[in-house]
């Protein structure tokens, strides 16, 4: 059922999102090849970097350093769901004060409200799928009020939402590999970093890989993260073809009976070709090392980004086939609803939300509590 809003608006073309507008500067590069004849024993280190040293990369890339956050400021006041009510603020005060105007004053809920309520939840970035699968539901309820409208939304929503175990069950007997992946700015570094302290301080010793040989600045901006959450770190030369580091990482992890490897990877637009094959390449390559390995994939996607971050993570999953979301920078944005288009629209489980700069705010996604802080 599509009501006002749609009708009037299927036929434009959507706007053109800053990520989209976003130059590669390794658009011409191949892939390096395959990290053939560099199988080694558990434990075994490769002699020198020339054993990883890849194909020469352009000198045109973007070498600045970008801020780390100071994870060890002091903590805000309050609990966990006090600071994600806060964060969620815009778009809870977007659907929220938007309920109340839509139905204000309303004896029933006509089609003329199902029309304005179906606008609202678009321009929330919920998305048009979402939005008109709600509105199905809406439009068959027998709801009589704002706080049924909002109580029956709330339950819907819910069944879309599911709450996943953050991390899969971790064989000690082998490194439990996790490769990173998304666009550039999305927050790759900083999530990899909480990610490692949160397994740091549950008990696992934790290594992580610098595979985005691209910039300088990133293995820089990672090792400091490594060094905050405690966890041993890997990097090599500038230029190392990334397949290469993230193979000696695994044996590394080995050699220092590591339980979890987190391999970050070189930031690059999902329509890229030749570079999501290069992130195909590292997954095969870490397969040598350990049956099943990558044992996960995580998509890191903006939350600012809005309805750019689903086009995102279905690219990504056609390629890779990711096992699990991060979302990032729900920390003020009004583009809130997108958790909920990624889940409606996609079969992959959302893990964690970021929602500030300390350590502790890259949190399990938990539906239940989202859903109280956003309505």
């Amino acid at each position: 059922m599509a009501f006002g809003w749609f009708k009037k608006n299927k036929n434009k073309s959507p706007p053109v999102s800053a990520e989209d507008q976003v130059v590669e500067v390794q658009e011409d590069e191949e892939p390096a090849p395959e990290a053939e004849g560099q199988k080694m024993a558990p434990g075994e280190i490769p002699a020198s970097e020339d054993q990883i040293a890849g194909p020469e990369r352009t000198a045109n890339a973007d070498f600045s350093v970008e801020p780390v956050d100071d994870a060890t400021a002091a903590p805000e006041s309050g609990g966990y769901f006090k600071r994600l009510k806060n964060r969620l603020s815009k778009s809870r005060r977007n659907l929220s004060d938007g309920f109340e105007k839509v139905l204000v004053g309303k004896k029933k809920i006509d089609e003329e409200a199902l029309e304005e309520l179906e606008e609202l939840l678009i321009t929330s970035d919920i998305g048009v799928q979402t939005t008109m699968a709600l509105m199905g539901r809406l439009a068959t309820a027998k709801v009589a009020n704002a706080e049924e409208v909002k109580q029956l939304l709330k339950e819907e929503i819910l069944s879309i939402l599911p709450s996943p175990n953050p991390v899969q069950e971790i064989n000690k007997n082998t490194p439990h590999v996790i490769l990173v992946v998304g666009v550039n700015g999305v927050g790759k570094t900083t999530t990899i970093g909480k990610l490692a302290a949160s397994l740091n301080a549950s008990g696992n010793k934790v290594l992580i890989a610098a595979a985005d040989t691209f910039r300088a600045a990133a293995v820089e901006q990672l090792m400091i993260w490594a060094q905050k959450a405690g966890a041993e770190f890997v990097k090599h030369a500038d230029n190392a073809d990334p397949a290469a580091v993230a193979f000696y990482a695994v044996a590394a992890a080995r050699a220092r009976e590591c339980d979890i490897v987190l391999i970050d990877t070189a930031g690059r637009l999902h329509t890229k070709v030749n570079l999501m094959e290069e992130l195909k390449k590292i997954k095969r390559t870490v397969a040598k090392q350990i049956q099943g390995a990558p044992h996960e994939i995580l998509l890191v996607l903006d939350a600012t980004t809005g309805q750019n971050a689903l086009s995102q993570a279905k690219l990504f999953n056609e390629a890779l086939g990711i096992t699990g979301l991060a979302l990032t920078k729900l920390d003020g944005t009004a583009k809130g609803g997108i958790v909920i288009a990624i889940c409606n629209s996609l079969n992959i489980p959302l893990q964690y939300i970021g929602i500030g700069e300390q350590l502790e705010d890259l949190r399990p996604f938990d539906a239940g509590q989202f859903i109280d802080a956003l309505l």
